[in-house]
């Protein structure tokens, strides 16, 4: 007997027991459902993780100030880190593409009617978006010379021109920072929602220098932080021990010294979270595929009742001429096609179960932007895995049927 006459054969004895069927293979459908599921929130999850380091920027680090010591106790940060730090790091470090200083600021904003405070004020330098990969939508971003100068100008995120600005230009546009007038002469494309929900266009940008001078009255020259862009993902941790050695050597820090500086490298902090959300996506997907175990002990349950009902079945047919192996490809070729039925629908019921968990997750937190992702390879796993378990679980059932005895199968009652 060829395939195609074994699988017909097969198909038809399953379907004069719907019901049973049906119930042999829910195992296999919530297991491979479940796996499914799992796998594609935990790739939804990575993507999410990478998609939010990445608007931080291109191969961001993140130079801070370190802590202080005094009689083997630690204390608060040294404003240790300077524009000539910046600068020097720009100009002698090789893997570095670009350099940008920060200083932190509050305040109330004022435009046209509105009064406002963003969530994030930042005096940066002139190179902040090469830094954060994060272009215009309009206007022009401040010079050098406006650095220089501690020029009043800024650059609004798309929510604040949302509330001072609706439906007209912001260009050349004035507000007020702490009643000091500043020009409006850039806005910056949207970003969105960071990891943590927060709204990354709630931002206004100024030079560090009109910050420090301006707003914070002060004859101090030191910067907050400053973001340092490395030329490639696979340069990172060269510009790392780069900007590390320098500011070592700037600062006069000896080997073995505590430095008064912090390096850190953004890339690493988000493998960390990748390695954590696929050792858990790797767990919960092994606590799913308990089921798919129990689904392939139900498929041998009732694979082993049906060689019982159909043995005179199986001893007429080998008194007209069927091999053993016949016998036995049709009861395999039976297990595998409920196995394969039931993968089919449990991948269907993952990818819904997944779209559902995605869009109730938007809906809840709508800044979450959490995608849906799909991963292809996962499902093809699974409904081969599931086909794996018919052929596992359905062998002994069919070399059993494949293994009786012609004479006595025509005898049983």
């Amino acid at each position: 007997m060829s395939i195609v006459d074994i699988l017909r054969i097969a198909v038809r004895a399953l379907r004069k027991n719907k019901l049973r069927a049906g119930l042999t293979v829910l195992g296999v459908v919530i297991g491979i459902a479940a796996v499914t599921t799992m796998v594609s929130i935990g790739e939804s999850a990575s993507a999410l993780v990478t998609s939010q380091f990445q608007s931080l920027g291109s191969n961001v680090l993140i130079v801070f100030p370190g802590s202080g010591q005094s009689g083997g106790v630690r204390s608060g940060q040294l404003p240790s880190l300077t524009p000539e730090d910046a600068k020097a790091i720009a100009e002698e470090c090789p893997a570095v593409k670009a350099v940008s200083e920060t200083v932190g600021a509050s305040g109330q904003v004022i435009g046209g009617n509105v009064n406002w405070k963003p969530d994030s004020m930042f005096g940066v330098g002139h190179d902040y978006p090469i830094v954060r990969n994060w272009p215009l939508a309009a206007g022009e971003f401040f010079s050098e010379r406006d650095i220089t100068a501690a020029a009043k100008v800024c650059v609004l995120g798309q929510t604040l021109v949302a509330h001072f600005f609706p439906g007209s230009d912001p260009i050349d546009q004035q507000i007020r920072v702490k009643n000091i007038p500043f020009r409006v002469i850039g806005v910056l494309e949207r970003k969105g929602a960071n990891l943590v929900g927060e709204d990354q266009d709630n931002i206004l940008l100024m030079p560090y220098t009109t910050v420090q001078k301006r707003l914070q009255g002060s004859t101090f020259s030191n910067v907050s932080a400053i973001l340092v862009s490395a030329k490639s993902e696979q340069g990172m941790h060269d510009a790392e021990f780069e900007v590390r050695s320098l500011l070592m050597e700037r600062h006069r820090i000896s080997p073995g010294e505590l430095p008064d500086f912090q390096v850190r490298n953004m890339t690493e902090v988000a493998n960390v979270l990748n390695i954590i959300t696929t050792t858990l996506t790797l767990m919960l997907s092994s606590i799913a595929g308990i089921s798919l175990v129990v689904g392939g002990v139900g498929i041998m349950n009732i694979m082993l009742v049906s060689v019982t009902e159909r043995t005179r079945e199986i001893g007429l047919r080998m008194a007209v001429g069927a091999r053993p192996r016949d016998i036995l490809r049709q009861f395999l070729l039976e297990s595998v096609v409920l196995s394969s039925v039931g993968g089919v629908i449990g991948i269907a019921l993952g990818i819904g179960a997944s779209a559902g968990v995605t869009a109730t997750i938007n809906a809840i937190s709508p800044g979450a932007d959490w995608p849906f992702v799909l991963s292809i390879p996962a499902a093809i796993v699974a409904l081969l895995f599931a086909a794996a378990v018919g052929i596992f679980f359905g062998f002994y059932p069919a070399r059993r049927a494949s293994k009786l005895d012609p004479i006595d199968a025509l005898r049983y009652e």
